[in-house]
């Protein structure tokens, strides 16, 4: 009687353990469920990629420190100021051929291949 009480406790248990589990499963591979999971880990690849980043512009400028420091860019503070560039639209107007307006950080693309 021990023994049938026994094996039936056991089987009542193994049941309950693996109807839990299959419905955990079933669980996760909702749509839903799917869908925050490659949200979540879509973010965590974003802060990877960010954190790689940061960590590359941190060795920009400290190996573009480095290079100043050994070429003495840093050394002269008497260099000259930035070169401005005369903005394009008013290069016909008369009214500004003796006084052009400068623009220093200009929105016009210098990059050759664009045209292409």
């Amino acid at each position: 009687m021990f023994r049938r009480t026994f094996w039936f406790t056991a089987g009542a248990a193994a049941g309950v353990w693996a109807t839990t589990k299959v419905n955990r499963k079933i669980r996760q591979l909702t749509p839903e469920s799917l869908a925050a999971q490659a949200a979540n880990r879509a973010i965590e690849a974003g802060h990877r990629i960010k954190d790689f980043a940061l960590d590359v512009r941190d060795g920009m400028a400290q190996r573009e420190a480095e290079l100043d420091e050994v070429l003495g860019l840093n050394a002269d503070p008497e260099l000259p100021p930035a070169r401005r560039v005369a903005a394009l639209e008013n290069g016909g107007d008369p009214k500004y051929s003796k006084n052009p307006t400068y623009v220093e950080r200009s929105t016009y693309s210098y990059n050759r291949n664009e045209d292409h």
